[in-house]
């Protein structure tokens, strides 16, 4: 075996879990169907599972599930969402792992006993519970599980977004979970932070002097974290009028994304010190001034089955926040989100202050295109971050170009070592690590300072499907410019 495959096996011996027991609610669902089961296979294929290991997959009896045809359902959505084929001997490897309990409206069905057979093979296992579920259901299924000793010290809960829709439930949501779990045993997950590009933003601020030491309101005049989609609502629209672009975005994806962006650097990467620092961060967010937020809603969302006629449910959002401290002060923080938008990306752009001198001449039709000094990260794994700097334009002129500065993962390099960000976090689970996850702490905080926009009454402004938002979005970043494709 050569030196870098042994250091290589080295590194995935570490990173190779103790034994586990995973119990996954919603297993028919549509998040496990495209995301969970696939993800647990990548992880089996690239030799990141534990030795021993098995899946529970619990689902409401009479939904066509039992033993047998989960098997022949995971099966099938392996080969319709996995992300290399699904051949006849890694399925054969795999199958014995997975196993089905169904479960009844106030009842676990046998799980207890299908939990005690599975973990007689293993030695110490950790029990994951994934809550893939509606929130509804969240309480009433801890509660169940609590009732029939599936919890013990061992258990660790994964419960998804979105997590309360204000801050009285979450803070009704946190004391009921902590009344069965430890806050250590709770996992609320992100998906978004585990994207490679997320955490490349850490060690792009962290690992390089250069930007780490510019990183602050002396050179940079503003943010902008704009995560528009093409996707309308269609299929959805009874959890989009339940939540509207603010809860289902902004509260939870935009404003983490702008916790690893503010935050002072850790004394180290570890769970503590990351959480505490973007704490600090959302202490110091100002709450949300009402006169600072744009919102809208794409034509033809009326129309969609589920939305009620006279549905003021905003699809698209802009708002401009403030950090107060001294790192942040004065700076300008852009978010913005929407549906049924002109393309589909996940962008980050900072913008740093002109030069003072001023001694070369700019093309007037430049502005029009891109503002220079701008640096934006895409976060469409696997990502990439782009420079945009000012250079002579070649010839007999000082005029000023635009160039930029680009890096970018290829297929060749680094991509195949890739985890999705659901395989990151179902691992980091398995791990017992929260680098990656949302504290209490953090969630009610976000919460608070979101107060004045839910307590506000507004009427979203209509905008064409396939645009950037409503009319007014271009003026609202004024004197600054949203940073989009084609004035690139």
């Amino acid at each position: 075996m050569g030196e870098s495959a042994g250091v290589a096996n080295e590194g995935k011996a570490r990173l190779k879990p103790n034994d586990c027991l995973i119990i996954l609610f919603g297993a028919t669902g549509d998040l496990a169907k495209r995301k969970l089961l696939p993800g647990l296979f990548h992880l089996f294929e690239a030799g990141l599972m534990p030795d021993r290991y098995h899946i529970i997959g619990c689902a409401p009896q009479g939904t066509g599930a039992d033993e047998q045809s989960f098997g022949d359902y995971v099966h099938q959505v392996l080969g319709d969402f996995a992300r290399r084929e699904v051949t006849d001997e890694s399925w054969s490897r795999f199958r014995p792992h997975v196993s089905f309990v169904g479960t009844r409206k106030g009842e676990l069905g046998n799980l207890p006993t299908e939990v005690k057979r599975v973990e007689e093979s293993m030695e110490n296992p950790t029990r994951l519970i994934y809550l893939a579920v509606p929130p509804g259901a969240f309480l009433e299924t801890v509660a169940l599980l609590d009732s029939s000793g599936v919890v013990n010290k061992a258990t660790r809960l994964v419960i998804e977004k979105p997590f309360g829709s204000d801050l009285k439930t979450a803070r009704h949501l946190n004391s009921e979970l902590h009344k069965v779990f430890y806050e250590s045993q709770i996992y609320r997950i992100d998906h978004f932070l585990g994207k490679e590009a997320v955490l490349n933003i850490l060690a792009f601020r962290f690992a390089n002097g250069l930007f780490d030491a510019a990183w602050n309101n002396k050179y940079i005049d503003y943010v902008q974290i704009d995560v528009p989609e093409t996707l309308t609502v269609e299929g959805r629209a009874a959890f989009y009028e339940a939540t509207g672009a603010f809860r289902d975005m902004v509260v939870t994806h935009l404003f983490q994304l702008l916790g690893f962006l503010a935050m002072e650097p850790p004394s180290r990467l570890s769970a503590h010190d990351l959480r505490q620092r973007k704490l600090e961060v959302y202490n110091a967010l100002k709450p949300i001034d009402v006169s600072r937020v744009l919102l809208g809603q794409y034509n033809g969302y009326l129309n969609e089955p589920g939305v009620r006629p006279d549905s003021s449910t905003e699809t698209f959002l802009a708002l401009e926040v403030a950090i107060e401290n001294s790192r942040w002060s004065g700076v300008k923080w852009f978010l913005r989100t929407g549906k049924a938008m002109s393309e589909t990306r996940t962008c980050v752009t900072v913008g740093f202050k002109e030069s003072p001198l001023n001694m070369f001449e700019l093309d007037p039709g430049l502005e029009s295109r891109i503002k220079p000094n701008e640096l934006t990260f895409d976060i469409a794994d696997p990502g990439c971050v782009t420079l945009h700097i000012l250079v002579k334009e070649p010839g007999p002129t000082t005029n000023l170009e635009v160039a930029s500065l680009s890096f970018q993962y290829d297929e060749t390099t680094l991509v195949s070592f890739e985890l999705e960000a659901y395989e990151r976090l179902f691992h980091d689970v398995m791990l017992g690590d929260h680098l990656l996850f949302n504290s209490a702490a953090a969630i009610e905080r976000l919460w608070q300072v979101a107060e004045p926009l839910l307590e506000s009454a507004h009427e979203p402004l209509g905008y064409a499907q396939g645009s950037w938002g409503p009319d007014g979005v271009d003026q609202f970043t004024a004197p600054f410019t949203w940073h989009l494709p084609e004035r690139l």
